[in-house]
């Protein structure tokens, strides 16, 4: 587990605007704060990807998504609610709860509920959801060590310590609609 005063440093900068990294699931992941277009812009500018193409949005707390999952019929909550917590990303309507460089050009947000004890964790400490994306350049493998996030980013970014689960994959991204996997 991280230690406490790694994950209050990586909250202060996230706070400030910042991009961290954190182990997620199977990856190493770079979180922002959603609801900050500046570090938003960042983060995709950092990974050489479009903004356009929106980004995930993690919790360790399902009731950060209630406003969403409120929304969906009974069938599709109980669908989202029995993968999580673990790495299973769903799109949902975003009803616009989420801002546009978090959806991209999209209508739907990805959102999933993290079984990562740091990322679980970081989230616990703002208080709310964090954008989670691949800490890789766009096409690039990604991170499943420290060594290879400072090798794409640099020894400057904040990190939360800890390790993601070698046998595992990326996150399953399912869309609730049709129950389609994309990825």
């Amino acid at each position: 587990m991280a230690s406490l005063w790694r994950v209050n440093e990586a909250a202060a900068s996230i706070e400030a605007g910042g991009v961290i990294a954190c182990p997620a699931e199977a990856v190493w992941g770079l979180s922002c704060d959603p609801w900050n277009l500046s570090a938003v812009a960042f983060l995709c500018e950092m990974k050489q990807r479009a903004l356009s193409k929106g980004v995930i949005v993690a919790s360790g707390d399902v009731a950060h998504f209630a406003p969403l999952l409120d929304a969906l019929d009974d069938d599709g909550r109980s669908r989202v609610l029995s993968s999580w917590p673990g790495p299973v990303t769903w799109l949902v309507p975003n009803r616009g709860y989420f801002p546009s460089w978090v959806t991209g050009e999209s209508n739907e947000v990805a959102i999933r509920v993290t079984s990562a004890p740091a990322l679980s964790c970081l989230c616990r400490e703002l208080g709310g959801p964090v954008v989670t994306t691949s800490a890789n350049w766009a096409g690039a493998q990604p991170a499943r060590h420290l060594f290879q996030v400072r090798r794409y980013f640099g020894s400057e970014i904040a990190v939360v310590p800890g390790e993601v689960n070698l046998a595992g994959k990326p996150s399953t991204i399912k869309r609730i609609k049709t129950g389609e996997v994309l990825r």
